[in-house]
């Protein structure tokens, strides 16, 4: 890693939640905008930062050019998103030329982009943040070298205090004779001891009926149509859902399940917008990618 690239993680750790308007960051006083964008980019590309966008300009792409000819009133595709198809099928546009209210087009847009439909030409950051990787790589592989004075006092601060919060937030280690006892028994009997404390049981747990595959299609369409999400829902959505129902990884199977089954289509998030990391990483990871984010009822 190089020292701009070191300087503009150690400038998000002096911001709240490490995360920060793309202006706010500067590598150097003389760093230049687009080459602070392209070094964000980088860290992006490694997985160590995450950013939302705007689109600027947008043209339409082959696919999306291929949908118009077909009805669309028999496709899974919103009127707002043919609008901005049928704006831009003849040349490229900004934002505006669509139509569309200033607090929905960008939205729109992404989503459209992220499915192929359109091109996405002129884009600008608006705001960057630190992974999980990212917190991750600060903590425990961050390792610089050489004798350059290039990293400020200030830039040392941002990165103390976060190593001291790191530490505050890791898990108190049980003490080894709690460590070595299985979970859910009683400790072992001492004489004297209280014959109504030695009887005491944790009573068993609640049999929670498990949820079938048609349970989550169908909760999936209700949540779609309570949250207006178009057939694109969030994965984040549907775990809060059921994050008292299933684990992490029960709901991963299920739904690749579905997929195979040809009930669902899994989409990866191509841009980071309007999502906090966390909801990014309430996906599903990919081995190449970003993690898949969007469900689709087919």
């Amino acid at each position: 890693m190089d020292v701009l690239e070191l300087k503009f993680l150690l400038e998000l750790l002096g911001f709240p939640d490490y995360r920060a308007p793309i202006s706010k960051i500067k590598p150097n006083p003389q760093t230049k905008a687009a080459e602070r964008d392209s070094i964000c980019r980088n860290l992006c590309d490694r997985e160590l930062v995450a950013y939302s966008c705007e689109v600027l300009q947008l043209s339409i792409a082959p696919p999306g050019k291929s949908l118009l000819k077909l009805d669309t009133t028999r496709l899974p595709i919103a009127e707002a998103e043919v609008q901005v198809l049928k704006a831009c099928a003849e040349s490229s546009i900004t934002p505006a030329q669509t139509g569309l209210s200033a607090d929905s087009r960008q939205a729109i847009i992404h989503g459209l982009a992220e499915r192929g439909l359109i091109k996405a030409e002129k884009t600008q950051i608006n705001e960057v943040w630190l992974t999980q990787r990212g917190l991750e790589y600060l903590q425990d592989e961050c390792n610089p070298s050489g004798t350059t004075p290039v990293i400020s006092l200030d830039l040392l601060t941002h990165y103390l205090r976060f190593l001291r919060k790191s530490l505050r937030e890791k898990p108190t280690a049980l003490p080894q004779n709690e460590q070595e006892l299985p979970p859910h028994l009683p400790l072992k009997k001492e004489a004297g001891s209280h014959p109504l404390v030695e009887e005491k049981r944790e009573a068993p747990p609640a049999v929670v009926n498990p949820l079938s595959d048609a349970d989550i299609l169908q909760m999936i369409r209700d949540l779609d149509r309570e949250l207006a999400t178009e057939n694109y829902l969030p994965i984040f959505q549907l775990r809060q859902k059921l994050q008292s129902q299933m684990s992490g990884n029960e709901l991963n199977q299920m739904l690749y399940r579905l997929q195979r089954n040809d009930k669902i289509e899994l989409s990866s998030l191509q841009e980071a917008i309007a999502y906090t990391p966390e909801q990014i990483e309430a996906g599903i990871p990919q081995d190449v990618g970003g993690p898949l984010f969007f469900i689709i009822v087919l």
